[in-house]
């Protein structure tokens, strides 16, 4: 049949429009989260405004005969996310009425949006295989399309052959996949934490598949409330398919509705609707990464399917505290407020259920991160966290997260290399979709010399991290290889996705330092202790630069406020030794590296053969002698 060249066409219905060519639905100029098969069953609806449209009829329209789905449970879900994002209910609709057993009705006002149509293209447009919309529209229906101008069919028709999949197609094999920040619909305000947490669970449970690569939860969030269109979201995530979705938790109950698209193409493939009480959502997790995993035609193997239907029950508020202490890591814990109240939530947790393994893995990472950034001693935090992985480990041999832990505290704290890269790849192993994990094992490989590797892990960690933070595991490697132009560069890069993360700028500046451009470094330490808000290593960096370049008694003011620090909370001796490394002290630098050496200091591990700040020191015997007792690999 002919008909008239296509137009730009948008309806309206109370305070949303609705762009039947796009498929896009805006409420107020704002893109909602509305895509796939969905949108496709609200533009039939509104087309045909104040009728009822049969099962029969959205088969036929959505649908070929030839292709195999589960169409009355796919078509539940499509309605059930429609009322989602508009508020409607099934209960009381302002938009979607349901007729038992027969269909659907729209019954909301529809207005067309007149619009200038654009110039008529003579363009011949190679054409996949046509559906024939067989059914003859009411009376009522035929006028309201004939309102239309005949846009709207062009549309629909549009809309119904994208969505079929021909018999003699193949299926595209899945290899990557991302899981966007799921949606929170709860009618309880302050639950956006379990939404958040939620995604990352589910990211999780998927990072298991050990044949599917999955974005990590620092890439999605970037994408939360997003308006961009999928197949961007794609591009710029590297991934073949994407998984939205949203969560409800009212009380005891928690209902998760998740869609996966093919999202290069924008289209739907499938959907499906969970509700469990709070005392199953592990069994709710596994189901949907299973599920999941079906769709994709990923196969399990038998470790993978055997997680599957065997997550035990969790006790309510200890799983729902473990989320808290989740969701609070997610904010920068370079200062010791974010990390202790996620310390309280997996202790709370913790004491209401003592079998919760994941809870334990993530309190441990709280001792870790305490280590990193000095808020508490080696000692203290170390022994902590040891006990901490090991208990989360007995509990389940799988956890990836508590074997990632242990690999780190085998490297720094007990100087077991064989042992931590046993920990690492068994982590890998576990969870090869684990970012955090490739994190480590990159810079870890690199502290070892082995630069090619390291950069391979840094590639793999970049795949699953598109975002900013992988840059600052780069920078990291290329400290450790001690490459000032490679570190220079991907800091550089760092500062550009990220400008408000201090570590790019101390590393940058450290890229400057080993290229002699001193006053840059400078610069550079200048603006990282002032964001970090006064860390000890760039400080120790910006210290040991001024009594280089001559301001000595700045370098002496900065070491005595150190010093005076120690009395009241940690402060690293391995620090304290670089700034008297800087000052020409090289009796002082060597009594401090002796008492970093004896607590066990991560510094000292970390950087004794990388760090440029202690090369003044390489020449003295007695340097010879430290590296000799802490036994590096070669």
């Amino acid at each position: 049949m002919s008909a008239p060249a296509p137009v730009a066409h948008v309806v309206r219905f109370d305070t949303y429009e609705l762009d039947l060519q796009a498929g896009e639905l805006r409420k107020r100029g704002v893109k909602l989260r509305l895509q796939g098969q969905p949108v496709r069953v609200l533009g039939i609806l509104v087309q045909e405004a104040g009728r009822l449209v049969t099962h029969e009829e959205l088969r036929r329209h959505l649908w070929s005969a030839e292709t195999f789905v589960d169409f009355d449970h796919s078509l539940h879900n499509a309605i059930a996310r429609i009322r989602e994002v508009l508020g409607d209910s099934a209960e009381s609709p302002r938009y979607i009425e349901t007729l038992p057993r027969r269909g659907y009705r729209f019954i909301a006002p529809v207005e067309e949006v007149k619009m200038a149509p654009a110039p008529a293209l003579e363009v011949e447009t190679p054409t996949p295989p046509q559906i024939e919309l067989s059914n003859t529209p009411s009376k009522s229906g035929r006028r309201w399309l004939a309102a239309l101008g005949g846009c709207v069919l062009v549309a629909l028709v549009g809309w119904a052959t994208w969505s079929r999949v021909s018999k003699n197609m193949t299926a595209p094999t899945i290899r990557s996949i991302a899981v966007l920040p799921l949606q929170d619909l709860s009618s309880e305000p302050g639950q956006g934490y379990f939404a958040d947490a939620m995604t990352e669970e589910l990211i999780t449970e998927l990072s298991h598949i050990q044949a599917l690569r999955v974005i990590s939860h620092t890439s999605v969030r970037e994408y939360k409330a997003t308006n961009k269109h999928l197949p961007q979201i794609a591009r710029e995530l590297g991934v073949d398919d994407i998984v939205e979705g949203s969560v409800t938790h009212d009380g005891d109950q928690v209902r998760v509705t998740v869609q996966l698209l093919d999202a290069p193409n924008d289209r739907h493939l499938w959907s499906d609707d969970y509700q469990r009480p709070m005392r199953g959502i592990l069994d709710l997790q596994r189901e949907i990464a299973e599920a999941i995993a079906q769709q994709v035609r990923v196969k399990l193997s038998p470790q993978q399917a055997a997680r599957v239907g065997t997550a035990r029950k969790v006790d309510p508020e200890a799983y729902e505290a473990y989320l808290r202490g989740r969701y609070y890591l997610t904010n920068r814990f370079s200062t010791a407020k974010p990390l202790n109240t996620a310390k309280s939530y997996f202790e709370a947790s913790i004491e209401r259920d003592p079998d919760l393994a994941p809870a334990y893995a993530g309190l441990g990472g709280i001792y870790l991160n305490k280590a990193f950034y000095r808020h508490a001693s080696p000692k203290e935090a170390y022994e902590s966290a040891k006990g901490l992985f090991e208990r989360a480990i007995h509990l389940d041999e799988s956890l990836s997260e508590a074997h990632t832990g242990l690999g780190i505290l085998k490297w720094q704290y007990e100087r077991n290399w064989a042992a931590a890269e046993r920990e690492f790849d068994y982590a890998i192993a576990q969870d090869p979709s684990y970012d955090c994990v490739r994190a480590h094992h990159a810079n870890y490989l690199a502290w070892r010399g082995q630069r090619a590797q390291a950069l391979a892990e840094v590639t793999k960690a970049r795949e699953l991290n598109p975002g900013s933070s992988y840059a600052i595991v780069e920078s990291g490697v290329y400290f450790q290889l001690r490459d000032y132009e490679g570190l220079v560069k991907a800091s550089q890069r760092g500062i550009v996705s990220d400008p408000e993360e201090w570590l790019e700028h101390y590393f940058l500046g450290v890229g400057y330092e080993g290229l002699g451009r001193t006053a840059d470094a400078i610069s550079e330490y200048e603006k990282a202790v002032a964001m970090s808000k006064g860390d000890q290593d760039p400080t120790a960096s910006l210290a040991h630069a001024y009594a280089l370049t001559g301001k000595k008694s700045e370098a002496e003011r900065m070491l005595s406020e150190m010093q005076h620090d120690s009395k009241s909370e940690y402060v690293s001796p391995y620090l304290v030794a670089v700034i008297y490394a800087g000052l020409g002290n090289k009796d002082q630098a060597f009594t401090f590296l002796e008492q970093a050496y004896r607590e066990r200091s991560l510094d000292i591990v970390w950087g004794l053969r990388a760090d440029l700040r202690l090369d003044s020191l390489r020449s003295d015997a007695r340097f010879e002698e430290l590296l000799g007792r802490m036994a590096f690999p070669h």
